[in-house]
């Protein structure tokens, strides 16, 4: 019986490879596609309201708990997922929570998943902070920006992009899950898209949506981008 997946209903090689105990060779591993859904965390008492950044003690809201249970339904419907990832803090562990009972995994943290380290700017109002005359850059041309003793959306693209690289390496022909922020998620969305980092702010990933980018030997394929509502299934390249 086929395995239910979006990769293996699409690519006739990843279906041979996940239907056998194992692949036949390493190369075949290596060249299989992997596929990973990317999930914002849920809402949390703050969001849209203030820059939490990598405060701790910030947990989901009754709201943000209610999504992380749908987004897990629609993942779990799929019935092969391998692994599923998480950024350490509070609320995104929470919302891998019931991803990973979901599929029967555990919930593993990287750090490559973290929120941009927002600096001295971590904790201020959203309000304020529009007012700054900084913000025409973070919003413009956020290659150029680097927030006061953190991070640069540059550095943040990277970090995450090669983080990503590395899980996909050590997950061919599987499909995936990580679960992390909003501007991160972006960042990797913008950089498979082939988008410059300039432009990854017209980019919109709403609490607990998906993302689905699969990784091959070629250029990543993009099959969704904040994702809300849709049967996961029926994602396959065109």
């Amino acid at each position: 019986m086929t395995p239910r997946s979006p990769v293996v209903a699409a690519w006739n090689h990843v279906a041979s490879v996940l239907s056998v105990p194992k692949p036949r060779s390493a190369t075949a591993r290596h060249d299989a596609p992997t596929l990973v859904l990317f999930v914002r965390h849920g809402t949390t008492p703050t969001t849209g309201a203030v820059l939490p950044g990598r405060a701790k003690g910030l947990h989901l809201a009754e709201r943000g708990i209610q999504q992380a249970e749908t987004v897990a339904g629609r993942i779990g419907a799929l019935n092969k997922v391998s692994a599923v990832y998480a950024s350490p803090l509070e609320r995104t562990r929470e919302t891998a929570a019931p991803i990973a009972k979901a599929t029967g995994n555990r919930v593993r943290t990287d750090r490559s998943l973290l929120e941009c380290d927002f600096g001295d700017w971590t904790g201020a109002k959203l309000s304020d902070l529009r007012k700054r005359k900084e913000w025409s850059t973070v919003q413009q041309a956020p290659s150029r920006f680097r927030f006061p003793h953190g991070e640069s959306f540059s550095e943040m693209q990277v970090r995450i992009t090669s983080g990503v690289d590395r899980l996909v390496a050590s997950h061919p022909g599987q499909t995936i899950v990580a679960v992390s922020h909003a501007d991160p998620i972006k960042a990797v969305a913008a950089q498979a898209l082939g988008t410059p980092l300039d432009l990854f702010q017209r980019i919109v990933v709403s609490p607990c949506s998906v993302t689905a980018i699969l990784y091959g030997s070629g250029a990543p394929v993009v099959l969704a981008v904040n994702s809300t509502g849709d049967d996961l299934g029926s994602l396959v390249p065109s």
